[in-house]
């Protein structure tokens, strides 16, 4: 551990380059502190307001965060086609004719401070400063800023409804078409199926029983029909003749038919030679004889014939009965047929059916529900075109500034004297610390780890000082001219020194 003494020593040595430099820092910053011109800043206030009607009558379309809002516009402010715009037509610096198109926009986004306040039961807050070499030219950038920022909100929301009904108006034609498209195609399907759809499944299966009941009418009609007949023909190939119905005949027809019937019976039980049977005949003989002459039964040659003419007509009648009803029972078993198909395809006509309905009537849920959301739509766009939806309002405009807000000349001279005090102190100890000789007899038992018994001091010769003081006069002449010359080629050829040094104060929050 060297003694402070020897420190001393060394600061002493170096003491007039570290107050040169002090000096040239401390220099430097009271006069950029005294030729930075003054500057003028102007604000304006804004504040996010709440919708005007009620969420619970009008629900708002535009769900933005009021925070998120204000940074969507802010970055929509802060593009290089309104920055150099709104440079360019207030002239808000004093050589933009020289600048280039980048600097103009980022001097514009310097001199620009936004700030945006929000929280938990707080209102939602944002400021926008602009400064300037001239006031009036601040107030105009904050009022141009202010303006594009109001109307910023008011197209947003806008567009933002208007989209929104005009989507939900598309989607309610898309809808509405899909609904025709699908009730034509429902129509279609049940036109193309009209005997066999579900509705109509009771009223075919009744009418299957009702047919299937006629075909087994029909079938005992036909057989009995044909019975008839047989026993017509079988009669008559017997008896030669036909028996007419009682009810058909006349009363001495009955008597003859009655005559007949009892000469049958004797002859069954007794002789021809019987009286009894004799008595008969003679009286079926008289009444023949008597029918004959008042004409009421053809003669003995006229008979047959006539009976041949009455079985073929009634054979033929009944033949004719006969096709009659196998032409009902085939076309009863058509229907019959047609029937089953119609039933068997009921079912899946059914589910096809089914299918088409469900469809149906999910579109026309999705219809009803974005009818419903269009008529919100309708009146939250109404709410936004009239201003009573959230919005950004103007609490305070900006107006010219009297007095200059800026630089801050003290802090910039109190913060190169500041600066300079460290840089000296810097310089001194990186030449300790790149100083790797021995000057003292505590290094040299603190590095060998002895303990010297005498040490002689280098004494430097008359050329050797001379070169050492000249070499230190160089040194602080160097800082005197090169750091001019350096902040002079920052101003010309990189950033003025006045924008240069509102940065450093901005980034250090003394601004």
């Amino acid at each position: 551990m060297l003694p402070i003494r020897f420190y001393w020593m060394l600061v002493r040595r170096r003491m007039p380059l570290m107050v040169g430099l002090a000096m040239v820092c401390s220099a430097i910053a009271v006069y950029a502190a005294l030729a930075l011109p003054p500057v003028y800043s102007a604000t304006a206030r804004l504040q996010v307001e709440a919708q005007q009607i009620p969420d619970d009558m009008v629900a708002s379309i535009v769900r933005t965060e009021a925070s998120e809002q204000l940074q969507l516009i802010q970055e929509q402010l802060m593009t290089r086609a309104n920055l150099l715009e709104i440079a360019r037509k207030y002239r808000a610096f004093a050589n933009m004719n020289e600048m280039t198109p980048d600097s103009i926009v980022d001097a514009m986004q310097q001199n620009t401070r936004i700030r945006r306040s929000s929280g938990r039961n707080e209102a939602t807050l944002m400021s926008i400063t602009f400064t300037a070499a001239r006031g009036q030219v601040a107030a105009d950038v904050v009022n141009d800023y202010t303006t594009l920022v109001l109307e910023a909100n008011a197209t947003f929301r806008r567009e933002r409804a208007q989209n929104t009904l005009t989507f939900f108006q598309q989607e309610t034609e898309r809808l509405a078409d899909e609904i025709d498209t699908q009730s034509n195609r429902i129509i279609a399907f049940k036109n193309e199926n009209v005997d066999a759809l579900p509705e109509d499944l009771s009223y075919r299966q009744n009418r299957q029983a009702v047919l299937q009941e006629r075909v087994g009418r029909l079938e005992q009609e036909r057989a009995g029909v044909i019975n008839q007949r047989n026993e017509m023909v079988s009669l008559f190939e017997a008896t030669g003749r036909l028996d007419r119905p009682l009810a058909e005949l006349s009363p001495e027809e009955r008597r003859l038919e009655d005559l007949k019937q009892q000469l049958r019976e004797l002859l069954a039980v007794y002789s021809e030679t019987n009286p009894r049977v004799v008595l008969v005949q003679n009286q079926i003989a008289r009444l023949e004889a008597n029918m004959v002459e008042t004409g009421a039964i053809p003669g003995d040659d006229d008979a047959p014939a006539q009976e041949a003419s009455i079985i073929d007509v009634t054979l033929a009648e009944l033949d004719q009965r006969v096709i009659e009803i196998d032409q009902e029972v085939t076309r009863v078993s058509d229907e019959l047929e047609r029937l089953a198909r119609a039933i068997a395809a009921t079912s899946t006509n059914s589910i096809t059916l089914e299918r088409l309905d469900r469809d149906l009537e999910s579109i026309r849920m999705r219809y009803n529900t974005t009818l419903n959301n269009l008529n919100q739509a309708r009146m939250a766009e109404r709410v936004e075109v009239n201003a009573q939806g959230q919005r950004i309002s103007l609490i305070e405009g900006a107006v010219v500034p009297q007095d200059p807000s800026g630089p801050p000349r003290k802090k910039i001279a109190a913060a190169g004297v500041g600066g300079g005090l460290m840089l000296a102190i810097g310089v001194f100890v990186l030449f300790e610390f790149l100083n790797q000789r021995v000057r003292h007899p505590a290094e040299i038992q603190s590095r060998f780890n002895i303990v010297p018994i005498g040490v002689l001091p280098y004494l430097e010769t008359r050329g050797e000082r001379l070169r050492r003081r000249s070499l230190q006069v160089l040194a602080l002449v160097a800082v005197l001219t090169l750091v001019p010359a350096g902040l002079y080629y920052v101003h010309t050829e990189f950033m003025p020194l006045e924008i240069l040094a509102d940065r450093v104060l901005q980034k250090l929050g003394l601004t």
